[in-house]
């Protein structure tokens, strides 16, 4: 039942008192704002009380309950006993959505036991198993027992929004409130014991389904056993046996009371033992007592040892915040009394599973327009002061429109001369289509101007990285967040890493005929870009190598702009099969590697489909498979003169590409006697300042690390010699790599403008 209701009364008016508890919805989170109960001033199923006595016991208790509080603003929704209640759940076969109703009211006529227009009854779909079946659940009572429990609260002019069985409230309670029920097996059960003053409300539930008994016996059935023993009054009785375990005939009492404590178990394992035979695959595992008379000394253990489930009476309410305003003290005195009304709260904020409504139709009507009269009384009153402004306004306009004619004979001058600008605007607005035709025409140039971008991402997208090095996944994470501590754990010639210091991409209309030292339309990128994913700086680059190239085309784009112009819509669309279908890039890609094994990091033998081994340049070859642009693919990668690479050469200080790591400097300390060897270290200056050697080197932007070849060093500060030949340290290696990448389908008016380049 979908509602928007913040905040309700829950009212159950049983024999002994009045339960009433407030719940408010906030934010999603259920909470008791109030709560309250007022025992009547006499039992009302106690001897003697008569039916008028009755009713006026319950108008002083409800009176008294609307002085201690205000229902004006939340809905209110009341419970009825179960032995005036039909509970009945029955399985459906698979039918369409919109023949479910008129099933279930045959299904209805059929097992409530009275005659359909004697009952309110209502229906609510519990659960669909596999096999499409519906269970659905049909409850109902009889009009004259609704009516006579209406007439209570319509007498103290109360709205009543809901009414719904008690059971069924006390499922919702468990099913909301148990977390051992809500963590139970599809084949456990928790059986909800709810002892009031008449009738005891024995209710299984499991989580999927709910099956209810109203025992006739209560609290009056143990006073009726003290009245007759002890031949005392009815009311004496009730409070001798309040008082029980204070009193000194407290043994007296429990023996006069010993049958009917035997008669009450045996009716209770009689109720489970029925509910265990039609539900064999289902087991109780625990009994959760309720009620007033859960008070009664001895009560609960007897039932235990008779029944052998174990049973719990609660003190507290698992899943139910109290506001700072409730007591927490008295609340919890009161929390055996209350599991009906705080299942009938949350049905009422929409947060129980049983939503079934048994409020005659008839009065729900009345209600929701009552609860409109005001804004009607609103509406009506609205009406008639429009109305009475909008005479008063054409009296005023009437008389303003006889005062300004002159006004009238400016306006339709001016309405003129709008007409006379309006057909200027419409001949200059005709030229719009031929304006921009040439407008696009400048434009198309820049049409393929992504096509670069999408190329280097194709070819980084082959580089090292957690997606194709997965083995070495945190140290391109490592990386990415410049954690040098991290990244530095691995050792650097283990570290799977390929560094791009510039990249070069020319394009040629003949890729066959095109060698690598053609410079046609081209642009270099210049960009420090690694396996583990390229950075901003990296998309900078993107953009200004883009840049460049629409500035060296837009000076051919009025000469395009010419031969598109003359040509029709089909030759305009992309044709693979012309004379441009080898045009492509030549590519030239220049970095370096601290990896030591760089042949294996680059191009691998013998990995054949093994993804997961292969290197750099196999995804080159590979680069359909492992990109999502599919657009490039290698040129005859098997010919020298299409693809060709230098990748093991050692970084030194002079003969490395530019961009290869950064000048720094190191110091070697060195004793005297060694000071008069040599100064020069490989390709860097080397000085002798007193006994300390200072050299020139490269190292790694990030970590520090040396990256160039450079000369071993004994402790006493003198070079390692070996086999009369001086030791180097041999460190990061730098590649080149050139290729030529074939644009699939490239369109014809590309290549053709390549030829006027």
């Amino acid at each position: 039942m979908a509602t928007e209701i913040s905040s309700v009364w829950a009212v159950d008016l049983g024999s002994n008192s009045l339960k009433a508890l407030r719940l408010s919805n906030t934010a999603g989170v259920v909470e008791v704002i109030d709560f309250d109960v007022i025992e009547h001033g006499k039992i009302l199923s106690g001897k003697g009380v008569e039916q008028l006595e009755k009713q006026e016991l319950i108008a002083l208790t409800l009176r008294q309950f609307l002085q201690n509080h205000s229902l004006d603003k939340d809905a209110v929704i009341i419970s009825l006993p179960s032995q005036n209640s039909f509970a009945r759940f029955v399985n459906l076969p698979p039918v369409e959505p919109k023949k479910i109703p008129e099933i279930i009211r045959f299904e209805a006529v059929q097992q409530i036991p009275f005659d359909i227009n004697d009952v309110q009854w209502d229906w609510q779909i519990m659960e669909k198993d596999a096999g499409g079946e519906n269970r659905v659940g049909i409850f109902a009572i009889k009009n004259d027992v609704i009516n006579s429990t209406i007439e209570h609260f319509q007498r103290e002019d109360i709205q009543i929004r809901y009414i719904q069985m008690s059971p069924m409230a006390l499922y919702n309670y468990a099913i909301y409130d148990r977390a051992d029920l809500a963590q139970a097996a599809d084949d456990e059960a928790i059986v909800v014991l709810n002892i009031g003053a008449e009738y005891t409300d024995l209710v299984v539930c499991t989580k999927s389904s709910v099956w209810q008994r109203c025992i006739p016996m209560g609290g009056n059935t143990f006073t009726k056993a003290v009245a007759d023993a002890f031949k005392l009054p009815f009311e004496k009785a009730e409070k001798l046996k309040r008082n029980a375990t204070t009193s000194k005939y407290a043994r007296q009492i429990l023996q006069a009371m010993k049958p009917v404590f035997s008669n009450f178990a045996s009716e209770i394992q009689r109720s489970t033992g029925f509910y265990g035979s039609s539900n064999p695959k289902t087991r109780i595992v625990k009994m959760i007592a309720l009620g007033g008379c859960t008070r009664m000394r001895g009560l609960l253990k007897y039932l235990q040892q008779s029944i052998q489930i174990p049973i719990e009476r609660p003190d507290s309410f698992e899943k139910l915040p109290l506001s700072p305003d409730v007591s927490a003290v008295k609340f919890h005195d009161c929390v055996c009394d209350l599991g009906i009304v705080y299942g009938l709260g949350l049905q009422a904020l929409g947060a129980a599973k049983i939503e079934s409504n048994l409020l005659p139709r008839s009065i729900a009507r009345s209600a929701m327009w009552k609860s409109k009269a005001k804004y009607f009384y609103a509406a009506a009153f609205v009406l008639i002061l429009v109305s009475a402004l909008a005479f008063l306004r054409v009296v005023v306009d009437k008389a303003s429109y006889a005062g300004k004619k002159s006004i009238r004979t400016e306006i339709d001058s001016v309405i003129s001369e709008a007409g006379r600008a309006k057909q200027l605007l419409d001949q200059e607005q005709a030229k719009e289509p031929l304006a921009m035709a040439d407008i696009n025409k400048e434009f198309d140039i820049f049409q393929y101007r992504d096509v670069i971008p999408y190329l280097m991402q194709a070819i980084l997208s082959a580089l090292p990285n957690e997606k194709n090095n997965p083995d070495q996944a945190g140290l391109y994470q490592a990386f990415e967040a410049g954690n040098v501590d991290e990244l530095t754990k691995t050792e650097r010639g283990q570290r799977k890493q390929i560094f791009v210091t510039s990249m070069s991409i020319h394009f040629v209309e003949d890729l066959s005929a095109a060698s690598f030292d053609d410079q046609a339309i081209g642009v270099r990128i210049t960009a420090r870009t690694v396996s583990a994913g390229s950075r901003a700086s990296a998309a900078n680059t993107r953009r200004r190598g883009l840049e460049e190239l629409m500035n060296k085309r837009t000076g051919g784009a009025q000469q395009q702009a010419k031969e598109e112009a003359e040509t029709t819509t089909e030759e305009s669309q992309v044709q693979p099969e012309t004379a441009a279908s080898n045009a492509g890039f030549i590519v030239t890609i220049v970095g370096y590697s601290p990896y030591k094994n760089i042949g294996r990091l680059f191009d691998p033998l013998g990995v054949g489909q093994d993804t997961s081994q292969w290197g750099f340049i196999t995804r080159l070859k590979n680069l359909n498979k492992i990109s999502d642009i599919n657009s490039f693919v290698l040129f005859d990668a098997n010919s020298i003169r299409n693809f060709t690479y230098k990748i093991d050469n050692e970084v030194t200080f002079d003969d490395t590409p530019a961009g290869v790591g950064i000048v720094s400097q190191r110091v070697i300390d060195v004793k005297k006697d060694t000071a008069a060897e040599g100064r020069q270290n490989v390709g860097g200056l080397s000085l002798m300042q007193g006994n300390k050697i200072t050299e020139d080197i490269l190292i790694d932007p990030m970590t520090r690390e040396i990256i160039n070849k450079v000369i071993k060093y004994n402790e006493d500060g003198s070079k390692k010699i070996e086999n009369g030949k001086v030791v180097y340290e041999v460190n990061d290696h730098w590649f080149e790599i050139k290729a030529k990448f074939l644009w699939k389908n490239v369109p014809k008016q590309i290549a053709a403008l390549a030829q006027k380049m």
